[in-house]
């Protein structure tokens, strides 16, 4: 299985009716041959996992794409659950060019981005 990097930006928002490419994640995850991650190959490549969140006006974070028990998937950007960032129902969601995929940021607040690439990743 391969790595793809994924690009998510922001989506259209009350604020953004746009959206916003200059917030956003980037990943690196193993995707399935529909392009939903692949948890068995992630256990294998989790160390090459990771993720990129940028945002106007902060500081960019670097971190990894975890999978916990119970199927749950988090970004992670330090040890501990603090920071954590998680991602409701992440393994029923297609990274394919324009679907959409809701996560709740270090605010609280939860966001829509749009799947804006999915590319192989350089390995």
């Amino acid at each position: 299985m391969s790595l793809k990097r994924i690009l998510l930006t922001l989506a259209r928002t009350k604020d953004f009716p746009q959206g916003d490419a200059r917030h956003g994640y980037e990943l690196v995850a193993p995707l399935d041959a529909d392009g939903r991650l692949d948890a068995e190959s992630w256990h294998a490549m989790k160390a090459a996992c990771t993720v990129r969140r940028f945002a106007p006006g902060e500081d960019e974070e670097r971190g990894h794409l975890i999978h916990t028990r119970g199927r749950k998937w988090v970004f992670s950007y330090a040890p501990g659950e603090e920071d954590d960032e998680p991602i409701f129902r992440l393994s029923d969601h297609r990274f394919v060019e324009g679907e959409y995929i809701s996560i709740t940021e270090h605010d609280g607040i939860t966001r829509p981005f749009r799947v804006a690439s999915v590319s192989p990743a350089a390995e």
